[in-house]
């Protein structure tokens, strides 16, 4: 037994040594790779943690808390309507302009409060595909079919694959259903108004939050107007957090109020946004997990915590391994990684059943935040992309990514992720060739 713990540790050091040695530093492509990575990750850290994940994690703590089990099994669990959770799932993308990664919190603590299987997919499916903004701007730029065939795909894919998930795994679904009937239900500590004003106060903030620019030159109509004033409609929920937060969860008012100063002062102070966010999220944090009147406020931010840690570093270490392998893309950045550009943009012309498959693997594990898939698809449709490769990679990218995947997998198994990352390959591939033979 000890002979073979030594072997192992003999045959690691040799694999480090083995990639050390012949690390290709000198290789151009290899160095483009890195920087690449560490571009997409600075960028990520930037843009990403501090505005989206963080609130996210908020998010996913008051379903984890202030959501009663009883509750989310009444609109996802056994005692829900089929028609109703599977509609409540593929809809809330409408209302939660997330990515791949933000909605991950926010699947894992419904999954974890009893929602059933399918349902719960399709929740973690539509979530980012069925974002109102990515929708919008696709049919503004890419075309009004291309925003048609995203909303339409996007709905019946987040449908389709949850009932699929549950299908397949029908019989661990019956068990869990017959436990669910024998649960009591237990009454809510509060009205359901006022979690469903805390928890929604928080998603508006997160939207408005990241109300993604408009295309270049607009500089009138309604998205530019809400851009332009983005952070005034995000200081009114604010305020209404604040409300909520003195009169729903009954934390001190002079606590809330001297949290709420910091942030202003900041607010004025700083030249970034991200510093308010910051002072806003550590004010909320220490009022939360300081207040001895009530263990659920500090039970909130207890389990914001643990959701942090259980998926930022899958995130980061995926992030990195993205980066590396397929570049650096956002905004005007075009930094390549180990796999070309030229190589994808060659592979997905045309219309084919494997220009389509090739786009929904790609899309599956590229890392697209908020609102980006559309200017990248933009320019490589320019380069020579087909249209049904295009929105093959619309209807597998946003929702997957290999951060994504990772994270599920700690999540529902290895087994479930790759079901549901083949489903969502699969259906994205087929729904690509057909919209390529129509148009």
């Amino acid at each position: 037994m000890e002979t073979n713990k030594e072997f192992k540790i003999l045959a690691w050091i040799a694999v480090v040594f083995l990639f050390a040695y012949f690390l290709p530093v000198d290789n151009g492509r290899f160095q483009e790779a890195v920087l690449a990575m560490f571009d997409l990750t600075k960028w990520y850290a930037r843009e990403h943690v501090i505005l989206c994940l963080l609130p996210a994690f908020f998010i996913a703590g008051v379903i984890a808390v202030f959501v009663s089990q009883g509750a989310v099994m009444k609109y996802f669990g056994a005692r829900a309507k089929k028609w109703l959770a599977y509609t409540v799932a593929a809809v809330s993308g409408t209302v939660l302009a997330v990515c791949s990664c933000t909605i991950l919190p926010l699947f894992s603590s419904i999954h974890k409060r009893g929602a059933g299987l399918g349902p719960a997919i399709a929740f973690l499916y539509s979530g980012p595909a069925i974002n109102i903004l990515a929708i919008i701007l696709t049919a503004r730029i890419l075309g009004f079919e291309m925003g048609v065939a995203r909303v339409v795909g996007a709905v019946v894919f987040s449908v389709a694959i949850g009932s699929f998930m549950a299908l397949i795994y029908r019989k661990e679904e019956k068990e869990k259903r017959i436990e669910q009937l024998n649960f009591p239900i237990i009454e809510e500590k509060r009205p359901m108004w006022q979690t469903s004003l805390h928890f929604f106060t928080l998603v508006l903030i997160l939207v408005f939050a990241n109300w993604g620019q408009p295309a270049a030159g607009e500089t009138s109509g309604a998205w530019y107007w809400i851009w332009f004033h983005k952070w005034h409609i995000t200081s009114v929920f604010s305020l209404v957090l604040v409300y909520s937060l003195i009169f729903i969860l009954k934390i001190k008012w002079q606590y809330v109020t001297l949290v709420a100063v910091a942030t202003a002062i900041a607010a004025f102070a700083g030249s970034s946004p991200l510093i308010p966010v910051v002072v806003a999220i550590a004010g909320l944090s220490i009022i939360t997990l300081t207040d001895k009147k009530n263990p659920d406020n500090k039970e909130w931010t207890l389990s914001t915590w643990d959701f942090t840690k259980q998926i930022m570093p899958l995130l980061a270490v995926g992030v990195l391994v993205a980066g590396f392998l397929l570049g650096s893309t956002h905004d005007d950045t075009a930094m390549a990684g180990m796999i070309p550009n030229e190589w994808i943009v060659n592979l997905v012309g045309g219309n084919s059943v494997f220009s389509n498959f090739f786009a929904s693997i790609v899309g599956a594990f590229m890392y697209f935040a908020t609102l980006t898939e559309v200017p990248i698809l933009q320019g490589l449709i320019a380069a020579g992309m087909g249209k049904g490769p295009a929105l093959a990679l619309l209807l597998a990218g946003p929702s997957l990514s290999l951060p994504n995947m990772l994270v599920i997998r700690g999540v529902i198994g290895t087994q479930k992720t790759l079901v549901y990352v083949s489903l969502v390959v699969v259906m994205a591939t087929i729904s690509g060739f057909i919209y390529g033979a129509l148009f």
